[in-house]
């Protein structure tokens, strides 16, 4: 079994405000799974200093949860010619945010400002678009609390794809009545040349 080491346990829990545990989701390198798909628990990514969305979520959430916050993530989920997304919410004063990895200037860190998960889902998308302008976002999942899990999830060995498989599983929300996705405008030029900057190269 894994555990935390001293210097791990002391840099995490400086980590006390979803401001700066984004800030260290932003210091990692993306995880490109050039060896293949991982799913790597929080302390495993930690160490490799490197995560993907989901493994991101995983560690964000994982970090809030050791400072009073619930350890939720929220699928976002998109047509087949895109990607999906994972983001790890949170909530302060009744407000919600959410603390998100990606390697895009887009569908990135949210200010606990939204009233309510709907309204934080919807923040993401107009965002939410492929290189020809078409906008992709069709569903999101109810919030899924890892402390479901087994208590010693975020120090696992192995990839945890359990977690995976349970996010996939539970209920998900269309974001419109089906008849509006074909009467969706585009998005702009300038949004799509935005929306290729990235962070971290392969």
């Amino acid at each position: 079994m894994n555990s935390f080491t001293k210097k791990e346990k002391a840099l995490i829990y400086k980590m006390n405000t979803p401001a700066k545990a984004q800030d260290f989701l932003n210091s990692l390198s993306f995880n490109f799974e050039k060896d293949g798909e991982t799913l790597k628990s929080p302390i495993l990514t930690l160490r490799a200093q490197r995560a993907h969305c989901l493994e991101g979520a995983l560690l964000g959430a994982y970090i809030l949860s050791l400072h009073g916050f619930m350890p939720h993530i929220l699928h976002l989920k998109a047509t087949r010619e895109d990607f999906d997304h994972v983001i790890a919410p949170f909530k302060i004063r009744g407000l919600w945010g959410a603390l998100s990895k990606t390697n895009h200037a887009v569908l990135r860190y949210r200010e606990p400002i939204y009233k309510n998960i709907h309204e934080l889902v919807m923040s993401y998308f107009h965002e939410y678009f492929l290189d020809n302008g078409e906008k992709t976002l069709r569903q999101y999942s109810k919030l899924l609390n890892l402390n479901i899990f087994k208590k010693n999830w975020a120090v696992m060995k192995g990839d945890l794809w359990f977690i995976d498989k349970k996010l996939d599983k539970i209920k998900h929300y269309d974001i419109m009545p089906k008849a509006h996705i074909k009467k969706l405008r585009k998005a702009d030029k300038v949004e799509i040349k935005a929306g290729k900057m990235i962070e971290w190269k392969k």
